[in-house]
């Protein structure tokens, strides 16, 4: 399992969709498994889960992405898990970092361009 958190300024929703694109459209294998949505007055709240496969590790690994946005200040939770073979430790985490990395790059691309 890999984790990913970031702090930034940012609008919620074109966020969420930026995210949305940049993971869909980062593989040929990755797919949008499921999400959930929550407002509490002017706190909003995103899940999404993704899933690819992995090349590299030939197995399948998945991406759950957090938004907790409060006005402008957006919070970034992205953690990937999956990806190992083995029974009883993980052996294989090559998938799961790069899945990751999808997503690291994809914040850090979109604070650069909405300064």
């Amino acid at each position: 399992m890999a984790k990913y958190e970031r702090v930034l300024e940012g609008d919620f929703s074109q966020l969420l969709n930026w995210l949305h694109n940049d993971i869909i459209n980062g593989s040929i294998s990755a797919s949008y498994e499921d999400g959930s949505d929550f407002n509490a007055g002017q706190v909003k709240v995103a899940v999404r889960v993704y899933e690819r496969y992995s090349m590299m590790g030939k197995n399948r690994v998945s991406l759950n992405v957090t938004l907790m946005g409060d006005g402008n200040k957006v919070f970034v939770s992205a953690i990937s898990s999956g990806g190992s073979q083995a029974v009883f430790f993980k052996i294989n985490t090559f998938g799961e970092n790069t899945f990751l990395e999808l997503c690291r790059e994809s914040v850090e691309r979109y604070i650069m361009q909405h300064k």
